[in-house]
């Protein structure tokens, strides 16, 4: 991002605009499909009808018991944007042709929306901004309308200015004081008698530093060679973007080469001069972004790296939001963006995360819900969304940092994937850099809930590395409440027969047990081991083909016909657990060893459902497959006192490992061990 021009025909009364920054441009998405348009546009004025909420097991928000007042919003949504817009002809070639919009006569567009907004409380909080200049240029019988909201969601027209004829530049000077706690700007473009056209509009900001940073992306990936030909392809068509990259570095961990695609020559044409290719074993998200790290310091020419995962779409213009955010922040910051659903692309999945600490666990910060779906419920008309939300981390689907950040602390912890990204935030929040997930920065991802990765391979990784991270940075004594937690999900894996889940939780004790000198050795090695001994679990096996299972039988039918629900509350679930517990004096029935006794969706699946059956077929949450859960009384036993002992020993042993782990970390993350491990895994 360059320093801005002034502006032809500016109204401004202040004379010059030498010295402003663009901040922040209106954009309009490429192909103006209907699933991205609300987060960048909105033809809704009053506000939609009232639709019930519910919150999930996992606090994802829903659209409520009555779907229809949902499609109603939707639907009118869409009339009032058709009846309103009509949209120029997209030119990919042509980097304006995503800045400009026709208004029908007597109609109004509102960029009150996601990307278009402008999140005024983030930069009065982090940044040295505090005025932003608004310009907007329009022409024909055109009424600029410019809004803005509080903290609590209450919305408020501020100015407004209207002109008609040729094009001309509407300029707003707007003071950031008022939003300490939250709120946004926006402007509305309404047409008079005759149609009027938004030829582009910005949010700039007059500071002393108009250059911009530069950045080196870095994308690690493992057997996405689709998805990454995509990406390059929007990268490589961003060129205002690229002109503040100076590397993009593609870490390719996998066996299927994203360089063999038929499509990557054409895909990578755009950004050819600045791309280089890696080949590197699989060493994890943590291995291939510490790589990218690792050449983006070796370069010395980029002021942040900029990583970026393999199976996301990008919105390029996040780049230089991040970018300019980072460069005008009151100290060295991590700018975070938002993930949004590659397959339900209106859907937000968190607005910003946390970790509660005396749990120990990730999840949504407090006043925020997940999965928001923007097709249904507009930025303007969502209170919750207006107040500003500070995390503690960001994912690494997109996360920039500062290259002075990373060269103060090192890479990542060699944890091959999990809490990897999550450690790194808070380890860079304790030095002084707090992390951002800045609104209108944003990736669409392949969402969680298609994953089972709680309870497949990537289980392993979930429980040795949230306690490492639990031993390197809680404050509590013996991490809070997290060691019983950790115990309290073996009990449910053994409930649900999920014995290799079971397993991979002891053997993640037992290594973090033994040290932090083999997390290295291990980033190698383990996948291997992983794998060899899922094998010997029923439930770890997986079937595409229901056929392939025996057909489900049961012995007696449920009683009364009725089938079991998930426990009301706590008394209810400690009920159904010492029931639980009790089945496992009786021998598995005959019948149950030879067909299963229930089928259960994935959505269903819950430990006290699974733990009154000897049997069940379970799906997978991609819905691809299945596996067969079978009770095995003698395997419950032992892992069970297995896991009682381990957690036992952990608690004892939670001072002293907690001191090797941290006396250890300065040697975990540097370059020089980084690079051996690169070395040992470098393809020829």
């Amino acid at each position: 991002m360059t320093e801005a021009a002034p502006t032809p025909g500016a109204t401004t009364s202040t004379g010059s605009t030498t010295g402003l920054r663009v901040l922040q441009r209106v954009i309009l998405p490429v192909d103006h499909s209907p699933d991205v348009l609300p987060l960048y546009v909105d033809g809704r004025h009053a506000s939609p009808p009232p639709a019930k909420e519910s919150s999930s097991s996992d606090g994802a928000r829903t659209s409520g018991d009555d779907e229809e007042d949902s499609f109603k919003v939707s639907v009118a949504w869409d009339d009032a944007l058709a009846d309103s817009a009509l949209w120029s002809h997209q030119d990919p070639d042509d980097p304006a042709a995503r800045r400009g919009v026709s208004v029908r006569s007597g109609r109004r567009l509102s960029f009150g929306t996601y990307f278009n907004a402008f999140p005024a409380s983030y930069w009065r909080r982090w940044t040295t901004v505090e005025e932003v200049l608004l310009r907007v240029r329009v022409s024909g019988d055109a009424t600029v309308t410019v809004y803005r909201s509080t903290a609590k969601g209450l919305n408020q027209p501020i100015k407004i200015l209207r002109t008609d004829g040729e094009p001309r530049t509407l300029e707003f000077r707007l003071p950031l004081k008022p939003f300490i706690d939250g709120g946004w700007y926006w402007f509305d473009l309404s047409a008079g008698e005759s149609e009027a056209r938004l030829e582009e509009a910005d949010w700039c900001a007059a500071t002393d530093r108009p250059q911009s940073g530069r950045v080196s992306i870095g994308i690690t990936t493992f057997n996405r060679p689709d998805f990454c030909v995509d990406l390059l392809r929007s990268l490589g068509a961003a060129s205002e973007v690229l002109e503040v990259v100076d590397e993009v570095f593609l870490v390719d961990q996998g066996s299927q080469r994203v360089e063999n695609h038929p499509d990557f020559a054409e895909a990578s044409k755009g950004i050819a001069d600045r791309l280089r290719v890696i080949d590197q074993g699989n060493l994890g998200g943590s291995g291939g972004f510490s790589r990218a790290m690792d050449e983006t310091v070796r370069a010395d020419s980029s002021d942040y790296v900029l990583l970026l995962d393999d199976d996301i779409a990008i919105e390029p213009e996040g780049i230089l939001r991040a970018v300019a955010f980072a460069d005008l922040a009151r100290t060295r910051t991590v700018v975070g963006g938002h993930m949004f659903s590659m397959y339900d692309r209106s859907v937000l999945h968190a607005y910003g995360e946390t970790v509660a600490r005396y749990r120990w666990f990730w999840g949504k910060a407090p006043h925020t819900r997940n999965s928001h779906n923007f097709g249904y419920y507009s930025l303007r008309h969502t209170p919750w969304l207006h107040r500003r939300v500070d995390v503690d981390y960001n994912g690494w689907w997109m996360c920039l940092i500062p290259t002075s950040v990373v060269r103060e602390l090192g890479f990542a912890l060699p944890m091959f994937i999990k809490w990897d990204d999550a450690e790194y935030c808070l380890r860079a929040r304790t030095a002084g850099s707090p992390t951002v997930s800045m609104p209108g920065v944003a990736v669409w991802h392949v969402p969680w809930h298609d994953k089972d990765d709680a309870v497949d391979w990537q289980a392993y990784f979930h429980r040795r590395n949230r306690i490492v991270t639990a031993l390197l940075h809680s404050p509590y004594k013996r991490g809070g409440r997290m060691v019983l937690e950790s115990f309290e999900a073996q009990i449910r894996h053994l409930l649900c027969m999920q014995y290799s889940t079971a397993e991979m939780g002891l053997l993640a004790i037992e290594d973090l047990l033994a040290g932090p000198e083999r997390m290295h050795p291990e980033m190698v090695r383990k996948m291997g081991q992983l794998r060899e001994l899922r094998q010997g679990f029923a439930d770890a096996q997986i079937s595409g083909d229901l056929e392939s299972f025996p057909p489900v039988r049961r012995r007696k039918p449920p009683r009364k016909e009725k089938e079991h629900s998930s426990p009301g509350s706590k008394i209810i679930a400690l009920v159904m657990a010492a029931l639980g517990f009790a089945r496992q004096a009786l021998p598995v029935g005959k019948l149950a060893r030879h067909h299963p006794q229930v089928a259960v969706p994935h959505q269903d699946l819950h430990w006290s459902l699974l733990a009154l059956f000897d049997s069940a077929v379970v799906s997978t949450a991609d819905g691809a497959g299945a596996a067969w859960h079978q009770r095995d009384p003698k395997r419950f036993r032992t892992q069970l006192r297995r896991s009682l002992a381990l957690h036992l020993r952990l608690l004892r042993r939670w001072p002293r490992l907690g001191k090797e782990y941290r006396t250890a970390m300065a040697d975990l993350t540097s370059s020089e061990q980084w690079r051996q491990t690169f070395g040992v895994t470098r393809q020829p």
